[in-house]
């Protein structure tokens, strides 16, 4: 099994692998383009030809960084604001008409904690998901494994460690979940 395989499987596998590191390669030059493109006719071109799926209506502001970018796909009508980085070693879905904010970083990798592993190259890759119709503020981030459900608002500046339910807000650093009576902070 390839290190490429082992990375979709969620399996441990070698980051500096060099078939990982030609696609890196690839993937930056596409996003550089992108982030450089002055037309939006040109910036959909290559975001097409970036991201796995792009559905009617999408759209993701520049600058953007992705780390293999095919990994990702973006429902209908959703828009990701300017200064998104998105780890993309795993899949990322992110459902219709979601909202995400400037800034915002979602992770799917994660190096391995014993240091000599980790100095080894050996990552774990955990997909995350976005459901329809969730709002994520600016400056967020996800980290690998999570799920936010459906119409789930995440708060600016909230690190998401554990899954959210549907419909719920969270904010924090670990996000935490508001009670449904409680007044909602900016977000």
């Amino acid at each position: 099994m390839s290190d490429y395989q082992k990375m979709i499987a969620s399996q441990p596998y070698d980051c500096m692998a060099p078939e990982l590191d030609l696609i890196r390669r690839e993937t930056a030059r596409l996003y550089r383009r992108f982030n450089k493109a002055d037309e939006e006719e040109e910036q959909q071109i290559l975001l097409q030809a970036l991201v796995g799926e792009l559905a009617e209506g999408a759209f993701i502001c520049p600058p953007f960084y992705c780390t293999y970018g095919r990994h990702i796909s973006l429902g209908k009508g959703s828009y990701i604001n300017m200064g998104a980085t998105i780890l993309d070693n795993a899949p990322v879905r992110i459902g219709a008409n979601v909202m995400i904010g400037p800034n915002v970083q979602i992770y799917t990798a994660a190096h391995a904690l014993d240091a000599e592993a980790r100095i080894d190259g050996v990552e774990t890759a955990l997909p995350v998901t976005i459901e329809d119709r969730v709002w994520i503020g600016g400056g967020a981030i996800l980290l690998p494994g999570i799920t936010i459900g459906r119409e789930a608002i995440v708060g600016a500046g909230s690190v998401v460690t554990k899954d959210v339910p549907a419909g719920a807000r969270v904010v924090g650093n670990p996000a935490r979940i508001l009670p449904a009576k409680a007044k909602t902070p900016s977000l």
